[in-house]
Parts: structure tokens; C-alpha cells; sequence
């Protein structure tokens, strides 16, 4: 038995607060009180007791838009709110912020995710849960891990080499676990490399706990467990949903038969006792709807990516007189479909808030007669056009099947662009959306996103120029699906999908491949301009470095700028990118106003996952340290030189022969031994000829050892090691 809070925990009792006690909430027993689970990655999704619907909550805007927002400040703000609204409705835990990255922008759950880069992911997530957990609700990180695809999600296998786990899928949550600290991480449905996540030792234990340090409790998706007992000996803590009797039983029954051991029962126990102690039944404070719904609009506004404005079309003249089109227009898509869907209040259109603006000067169609629109469109003086995929489109469950806007869609704007008037296209979409038919033919395109109760009077305080739009995308924008490093084997199906493209996701792909694209990650223009000057670059103690530039305001209006700044490493290996983001910032400015901007680029800004040395390195040589306003818009580029890392050997027996022969470090000293050891120069000249490296230079240089016709052997490479352990 485990004594906690003055109780005997027998087996028993500990296995029962493993297992969930219902849909949304945990076991109470034993002195450990009972935890409330609530979904709200976007808001309060917290289901009614008797799950006829959900409780009122505000909705924030999606987390892709949130990631738009590249603004940790704003997402730590509105996470507060989330969970200042949660400790209200009696949640104890909320289940966000979901961080998985974008491998593809089919992904039906993108809209759910921030970005397809990991420190953008990463830093934003640790601000989110930062909010939720200041407001004194714990947050739950998820989902753990490589949750790439909707399809076969309950089985399907994320076949993905270490590196590409280490530096892509792992990194945000890593980062998350470090420095912010959640409350819960869950486990997520799928499989990686063949073990299901919520059963998987190397994620859960030796990853999560040991590598990472993290000290709270693991639970499962909803329905992601295969095997009970297999979970907890993994690592995880708590099972849902409940009551999951068979579970329970069967977590008892194993420690007897010696299929479990009982230590695992009370060690997950007790870190479920621990999380209930510090966050059940907290007090909760009174909510500020009016402050929240500000808040709503603010964080919409702040996450909108202006993608084209060609000749200033935006932002329109007050007194315009404006035609407004689209479905999407009076009946907009304010967030996605799923557990995370927010049961909002209701809230205006952008019809109605665009006519609260212009007034009578406001005319509307929804476009459906072609003809009929562009022939009203030219009386106007400009044209606001909203277009998006169709309702259902981004979901929870199921992945996209295409980028395209539905046909009606492309060819109404292709019809309002050739009018001569002026045309904004306004993008209402929980992802990424093919542009390359339409948007030469407009003036100006804004995406919206799915911005939440607060978009419709967010996209026209935009549109009027009240507010200076400053969003920056969190994803790239393909030409065309085909360009995608992941086309055409996405979403897989049969049960594996390979994530061949190993760490070349996103913009990594891009640029590797020289692609065009429509519009490179980390884009974004403003209603005025900024001027980055006077980037340097200076090594500090360690493998790290600072970066200082000067940020000005060069244009007429008050606006701010997300600046970004990626690192080169020494050598151009195909398998890895071009760059990669390392840091970013957002700074606010006033016309002519300037900022000096310092940032320090700590050792993991230039490591890399050596998949034979099994751990983080840096390689000596010189790297580019690159600031941009995106990817493909670097305005400073400066050098700075980092000694390499003195690695530990790895070679042994099974290496190759080749990769002993060409290490550079070992290499040469395996010559000089075996020139040593045969002075006849037979050994070396049989090491060190080409056509032998070309035939059998992939052989484990063990079984080379046997052969009289050489001077190898154990001790040989004992000796070259320089230690006296076997090779």
C-alpha cells in the first residue's frame, strides 16, 4: 500500500484513479479529490452535465489564427481569459493548447494547430499555457505525439526517423515541458513507429520524464488506449474516458500474474494525487464578458495576414461606396468542427458590422449570378468579396481533399477582379487555401482565418484602416498541393504513413527545393513599412550568439512588425534545410519610430539531432545568422564562427568500414595504427582503395576482423578509441 494524505492506498484504490470516472472527469477516492476535464484550445468548450450542448463561452479566435498572430503576449492574454472563463464553469484542467505541427496543409485539424515550425508552435503554446495556468486552471498539452493526419487516426502508424522526431514533432512540446511546466500532457490516438503513443515507453517515460524532467500526469486522448496494462507500464496515468471498468480490472489482475508491476500502479497514482491536490476545486472569480469580448476582437484583428495589397486598395475610404458579396459574408465560418467547437453567443456577420461602418453606402449579393454581381460591382467604388471552402471542411475527424475554393467561388472573384474595380478578397478559412487562379486579378487579399465572435467587427475595423492588420503566416502557401513535400501520400492510408520528407516540413521543404510558392512562411504586409538596419552578430561563451538590429517605422501609420530571424548551418546536405527560424519578436512602433532589438540565440539555435551520436550537436564552422520580415524576405544577413563539440565516439564493431575509414577524427588515427601494425603498407593500402570502399565499404568492419590478410583486430580499435573498453 502507498500512504497518501494520511490514507492506505491499497492496489485496488490505486488502480481506479487510473481509469477516468466519465466522459469529462477523473476518479475521486482514497483522499484524492475528483479533476474536471474541459476541452478549449480556442475557448471554454465544456460540455453540459447532461451533454445536451456545451456551455456559453466566448470564442477566441482559432489557434492558427493565434499563431498569425506570432505574439506570445496576445495568446498568454487570451489564454487567461479562457481559462479565467473555465474556473468559472467548474473546470479544473483544460484541455490545450494542441500543438502538433503542420505537415500538410490538408490536415484536417491545422485549424486546431499554430504553425508549421516548432519554435513558432513551441513558444506560443508555452505562453498559452502560462495564461491558462496563471488564471489558476491547469493546462493540458497535446497531442503527444506526431498527430499528422485525421485519417485512420485511431490506428494509423507515423513512421518518422528520430532526427525528424527530435527537431520537428518533439521540439514545441519539449520546449512547453521545459520552461512552462503543464499540468497534463495527452497522449494522442495514433501510432509512432508501430507502438500506440498512449503505450509508448521511449515517448512517455524516457523522452517525457527523464529527458524533459516533466512531473505532472499523462492522460489519453478519448478512446486511445489498446491495451491498459501496456499504458501504465509506459507512463501513462490516467485513462479516458471512464468509467473503464475492464481497464480497472485489468490493471489489477496483471500485477499479480506479473505482467505489471505494482510500483507503476502507485507512481501513476500518486502523480494523479498530486495534479488533483493542486488544481481541483479552486476558487473561481467573477468574468469580465465585456472585457473578453474586447479582448476577442483585439486578438482577431492582431492574427489577420494581409497577403496582397497591390496599389494601397486597403484600407478603404470611409465614404466608398462598397458592394459586399458572398455567402460567407452574412454567414462567416467563426471557428472548427470538433471537441473543440465553442458554444458562443451569437455574433454579428461582417455584413453587419461593415454596414455599421459604411452605412447606406453598403450594398450586398451573395454572388451566386455571376453576371449580376460584376454588374452591380461597377457602379461601386470598391468591392469586398469573402470566400472560404465549404462548411465542415475544417474539422476534427477527417483531413481535406483539396486546397482549391469551390469552383463558383474562383470564378465570381476572377469576374469582380476584371471589373476594374477596385476588388479585397477576404479569406475565411481554418488553413491554407490555393490562390495562384485568382489573386493577380484583385487589389488586395486579407486572411481572416477563423477568427472567432469577435471577427466580423474585427475585418472591418481592418478594412476602414482603424486597425493596421499585422499578422504573418504561421504556414507556407503552395503554388499548387503537387509542390508539397508530402504530395501524393497524404493522407496515407493502409495504415503507415512515412513521413519521408524527414525534417524538410514546411518552408524547410520549399526552400530546400527552390519551389515558388504563393506566399512564404512568416509573410505578412501592414498599411505602413519597416526598415531593418544595422544587423550584428557576436559570438557569446558556448555555443551560442547575439543578434542586434534596429527596427524602424518608416511609414505614415502606427503598426507593428513580427521580425524573424533564421541560422544557416555550415555545409548545404540535401536531406537538411536551407535555414531555420530560431527567434522571433513582435514590436509595436509609431510612425518614425525606431527600436533597437536584442535577442540571444542560446546553443539549441544551432544544434542539430545527430542520429549516430544520439544526442544534440554543433558543428564548428561558420553560420549564417539570417533577419527577415518572412522566409523569403531577408533584410540582414551576418556571419558567426562556433567551435564544434567534441563528440564521443561512435563507432564500434558494427560500424562500416566506410564510416570509419572517412571519420575525421578517427579516420586517421585508424591508418596510423594499422600503418603501424603492418609497415608493409598492405593493411592501409587495402583500407584506403577506392574500389575496396566502393564494394564493401557498407560492411561492419567486424567481419573484416578474422581476415589474416590485415593488421585489424579488437585491440587495434580499442587502441584507436583510446579507451580500454571493447570496441
Amino acid at each position: 500500500m502507498t500512504e497518501v494524505s494520511g490514507h492506505r492506498r491499497s492496489l485496488e484504490q490505486a488502480a481506479a484513479l487510473l481509469v477516468g470516472a466519465d466522459m469529462s472527469s477523473t476518479r475521486a477516492g482514497a483522499g484524492v479529490a475528483r479533476l474536471v476535464l474541459a476541452d478549449g484550445p480556442s475557448g471554454l468548450a465544456m460540455n453540459l452535465p447532461d451533454f445536451s450542448g456545451k456551455v456559453p463561452a466566448t470564442s477566441f479566435p482559432a489557434p492558427v489564427a493565434l499563431g498569425a498572430s506570432w505574439d506570445a503576449a496576445l495568446v498568454e492574454e487570451v489564454a487567461g481569459a479562457i481559462g479565467r472563463e473555465a474556473r468559472a464553469a467548474g473546470a479544473d484542467v483544460l484541455l490545450g493548447p494542441s500543438i502538433n505541427i503542420k505537415r500538410s496543409p490538408l490536415g484536417g485539424r491545422n485549424f486546431e494547430y499554430y504553425a508549421e515550425d516548432p519554435v513558432l508552435a513551441g513558444h506560443l503554446a508555452a505562453a498559452f499555457v502560462r495564461g491558462v495556468q496563471g488564471a489558476g486552471v491547469g493546462a493540458c498539452l497535446k497531442h503527444f505525439a506526431v498527430n499528422s493526419q485525421e485519417t485512420d487516426r485511431m490506428r494509423v502508424s507515423a513512421e518518422v526517423g528520430e532526427q525528424a522526431l527530435r527537431e520537428i514533432y518533439l521540439a514545441a512540446f519539449e520546449h512547453v515541458v521545459t520552461v512552462a511546466s503543464p499540468a497534463m500532457v495527452m497522449a494522442s490516438y495514433n501510432r509512432v513507429n508501430g507502438t500506440y503513443a498512449a503505450q509508448h515507453p521511449w515517448l512517455l517515460t524516457q523522452v517525457l520524464r527523464e529527458e524533459w524532467g516533466f512531473d505532472g500526469a499523462v492522460v489519453s486522448d478519448w478512446g486511445a488506449v489498446d491495451d491498459p496494462v501496456a499504458a501504465v507500464a509506459a507512463g501513462l496515468d490516467v485513462q479516458m474516458p471512464g468509467p473503464a471498468e475492464a481497464a480497472r480490472s485489468a490493471i489489477v489482475d496483471a500485477v499479480p500474474e506479473g505482467r505489471l508491476a505494482e510500483s507503476s500502479v502507485h507512481e501513476a497514482a500518486d502523480r494523479v494525487a498530486s495534479l488533483a491536490a493542486r488544481w481541483a476545486g479552486r476558487t473561481s472569480e467573477q468574468v469580465d464578458q465585456v472585457a473578453h469580448d474586447e479582448l476577442a476582437v483585439r486578438a482577431a484583428a492582431a492574427s489577420f495576414v494581409l497577403l496582397r495589397n497591390d496599389g494601397e486598395v486597403l484600407p478603404l475610404d470611409v465614404e466608398d461606396r462598397l458592394l459586399v458579396v458572398g455567402e460567407l459574408a452574412v454567414d462567416p465560418h467563426r471557428e472548427g468542427g470538433g471537441s473543440a467547437h465553442v458554444q458562443a453567443d451569437a455574433a454579428d456577420s461582417p455584413l453587419d458590422a461593415v454596414r455599421r461602418v459604411w452605412r447606406e453606402t453598403v450594398e450586398f449579393t451573395t454572388g451566386h449570378d455571376v453576371e449580376d454581381a460584376a454588374r452591380r460591382a461597377r457602379g461601386m467604388d470598391a468591392v469586398v468579396v469573402v470566400v472560404g471552402p465549404p462548411a465542415g471542411t475544417d474539422t476534427e475527424g477527417r483531413d481535406r481533399d483539396t486546397l482549391d475554393l469551390p469552383a463558383d467561388q474562383v470564378r465570381l472573384v476572377q469576374a469582380l477582379g476584371a471589373t476594374g474595380v477596385p476588388t479585397v478578397v477576404v479569406i475565411n478559412a481554418g488553413g491554407v487555401v490555393a490562390t495562384s487562379r485568382w489573386d493577380q486579378t484583385v487589389g488586395a487579399v486579407l486572411d481572416v482565418w477563423l477568427p472567432g465572435a469577435g471577427g466580423s467587427r474585427a475585418i472591418a475595423e481592418v478594412l476602414r484602416g482603424a486597425i493596421n492588420p499585422s499578422g504573418k503566416l504561421p504556414e507556407t502557401f503552395p503554388i499548387a498541393l503537387e509542390d508539397t513535400a508530402t504530395w501524393p501520400g497524404f493522407p496515407a492510408t493502409g495504415g503507415r504513413a512515412l513521413h519521408a520528407e524527414g525534417v524538410l516540413v514546411g518552408y524547410r521543404w520549399f526552400d530546400r527545393a527552390s519551389k515558388d510558392v504563393a506566399y512564404p512562411f512568416g509573410h505578412g504586409l501592414s498599411y505602413t513599412r519597416f526598415a531593418y538596419a544595422d544587423l550584428q552578430v557576436r559570438r557569446l561563451e558556448g555555443a551560442g550568439a547575439e543578434c542586434r538590429f534596429t527596427l524602424t517605422n518608416t511609414g505614415q501609420r502606427e503598426g507593428a512588425e513580427v521580425w524573424q530571424v533564421y541560422v544557416a548551418h555550415p555545409g548545404d546536405r540535401a536531406d537538411q534545410p536551407v535555414r531555420r527560424l530560431v527567434a522571433f519578436g513582435k514590436e509595436h512602433l509609431a510612425p518614425g519610430e525606431s527600436v533597437a532589438v536584442t535577442v540571444e540565440l542560446g546553443r539549441r539555435a544551432f544544434t542539430v539531432w545527430d542520429d549516430t551520436e544520439g544526442g544534440w550537436t554543433v558543428a564548428g564552422g561558420s553560420y549564417a545568422v539570417e533577419l527577415g520580415a518572412s522566409s523569403r524576405d531577408l533584410r540582414g544577413r551576418a556571419e558567426v564562427v562556433l567551435d564544434g563539440e567534441r563528440r564521443r565516439s561512435p563507432l564500434g564493431e558494427r560500424s562500416t568500414l566506410r564510416e570509419w575509414v572517412e571519420h575525421d577524427e578517427y579516420g586517421p588515427r585508424l591508418i596510423a595504427a594499422c600503418h603501424d601494425a603492418d609497415p608493409s603498407g598492405s593493411t592501409v593500402g587495402f583500407l584506403t582503395n577506392p574500389t575496396v570502399l566502393m564494394m564493401i565499404g557498407d560492411m561492419p568492419i567486424a567481419r573484416l576482423l578474422p581476415d589474416p590478410g590485415n593488421a585489424l583486430s579488437e585491440a587495434l580499435l580499442r587502441e584507436v578509441l583510446g579507451s580500454g573498453d571493447p570496441a
